[in-house]
């Protein structure tokens, strides 16, 4: 007989509002004072395209702060052949700093935030997302004070947030699997939650500790085979009203975060958030804040979403040269289906990569691999196909895959030279198939020098006469490969002498 399981169906919501009053309170008291404390450790940085800001026009609702992380152990997916995943979620305060109330009401109401949480990582010099949860659903809010004077909306847990207030979800609650719900019938564009509350059923003998919550390979974490990495854990939320007053483009946060030694089955590896929340900042942008040459650039898609796509190119120890190319889906409905790099004639690849975050807990999302060819002058990283979004395994919103090559040449930049390919088709409001976008590419080989332009500026002339001699009877002045420069170099400069 098939043993089903399924994240823990919708509590009553009269339930959760008494449970979360209580979690706070009590936190509070066991000394849950010093996770509020660090909560108002939170700094908001303006620029990267976010369009956040004090006082905005309607509700706008952001990431005031990632208080604290809570861990569940580690768990089989029974799918991926036996690898060893490891569960956490992360505390979300939320904060409405617009001019206008937010609802928040619970479910089977639509007008309520969802919030998604990641895990990235940034190692040899690559930035990639190594986990993702299902998406938490809000069913009411506290009228705090994180982010400055509140006017209340109610008391004690109503379902609307005031403006200026702040409410707080500790990682416990965000961990809760009984309103952690996949991402199906969510438009992160419009906020607009249209899908039911069931969840697909879980395929039999996934660990139900680990179910619906950020899972990350206890590879990616284990700091032995992670030297030197870096991490970050980012929340979200996604909310109608904000992004109908268009003020959706702050909604994502991140913190830094260091992962412990000392390893358990029952709660993995102990991460310690370090740092201020970065408010309003998307947790791609935190590659750049390591890597100085990263290029990063927000893109709009006309009648949707948000894409965010950096790159880095540097120098191998061979001689080659690395590029790394991550693209983040903020909040863009359409999805990611391709991504494409020119590569000149004559440029050589290798290492071709293309790496995801695992959709897990019987999302029925595929884990197919993309794949990749390098034909007609363009690489191009395709999404598998599939009969629909639902099971594609395209670029979804809250999620970040990072695309990677060696090349035989130097990288250059220049603007509206990738391309990124968009899998929902187009509507009349959204007419685009792909979108141009700025990144690293490769440039073309230099053509080799005529036999005797010993300086290769593309005239033999006294200048390269005069070189040769200078070289007579050693290597410098070489022109025929016999690692001599003699007379059959003298004859070189003169039958390729340029009048």
């Amino acid at each position: 007989m098939r043993t089903t399981f399924k994240c823990a169906a919708k509590s009553a919501y009269n339930w959760r509002n008494t449970l979360k009053i209580g979690k706070i309170l009590g936190f509070l008291g066991l000394g849950g004072l010093a996770v509020f404390i660090g909560q108002m450790s939170a700094t908001a940085l303006p620029g990267g395209g976010n369009d956040g800001g004090v006082a905005a026009v309607g509700p706008d609702v952001i990431v005031g702060a990632l208080p604290n992380i809570s861990a569940f152990g580690q768990g089989v997916w029974p799918v991926t052949g036996g690898t060893t995943y490891v569960a956490y979620s992360v505390g979300t305060t939320s904060c409405n700093i617009g001019n206008q109330q937010l609802l928040w009401n619970p479910n089977p109401a639509v007008t309520h935030p969802v919030m998604p949480q990641g895990i990235y990582r940034v190692k040899d010099g690559v930035m990639k997302q190594v986990g993702q949860s299902w998406v938490k659903h809000g069913f009411c809010a506290l009228q705090g004070t994180l982010c400055g004077t509140c006017t209340p909306a109610g008391s004690g847990c109503p379902t609307v947030l005031g403006i200026g207030c702040s409410d707080p979800y500790d990682s416990s609650l965000n961990g809760n699997q009984s309103d952690l719900k996949t991402r199906a019938g969510i438009n992160a564009a419009t906020g607009v939650y249209s899908g039911t509350y069931a969840n697909p059923a879980t395929p039999t003998g996934y660990p139900s500790n680990i179910r619906c919550r950020i899972t990350v390979p206890k590879n990616d974490l284990d700091p032995t085979l992670n030297v030197g990495a870096k991490y970050v854990i980012e929340g979200m939320y996604i909310q109608p009203q904000d992004a109908t007053a268009g003020n959706s483009a702050n909604n994502g946060s991140y913190r830094t975060f260091t992962v412990g030694t000392t390893y358990s089955t029952a709660s993995g590896y102990p991460l310690t958030l370090t740092g201020a929340t970065i408010q309003q900042i998307p947790a791609i942008y935190y590659w750049q804040t390591q890597h100085a040459d990263v290029a990063i650039r927000d893109y709009d898609v006309t009648g949707d979403g948000r894409f965010i796509v950096a790159s880095r190119s540097f120098l191998n120890t061979n001689g080659t040269y690395h590029y790394a190319y991550a693209v983040a889906n903020f909040n863009s409905d359409r999805n990611g289906s391709f991504f494409s790099v020119p590569v000149p004639a004559g440029v050589t690849l290798t290492n071709i990569t293309a790496v995801a975050p695992f959709n897990h807990s019987g999302d029925t999302a595929s884990n197919d691999p993309w794949t990749s060819t390098n034909t007609g002058g363009v690489l191009t990283f395709s999404c598998p196909s599939a009969a629909s979004e639902s099971v594609a395994h395209s670029i979804r919103w809250g999620t970040l895959h990072t695309f990677e090559f060696d090349a035989n040449t130097a990288p250059t930049t220049a603007s509206e030279i990738l391309t990124l390919g968009l899998w929902k088709a187009p509507t009349t409001a959204s007419p685009a198939s792909s979108i141009s976008v700025l990144g690293y590419r490769p440039t073309a080989p230099a053509p080799p020098c005529v036999p005797g332009d010993l300086n290769c500026d593309g005239s033999v002339n006294g200048i390269d006469l005069t070189a040769l001699l200078a070289c007579w009877g050693t290597p410098c002045g070489d022109t025929n490969g016999d690692s001599a420069t003699d007379g059959s170099d003298l004859s070189n400069v003169l039958a390729h002498w340029t009048p």
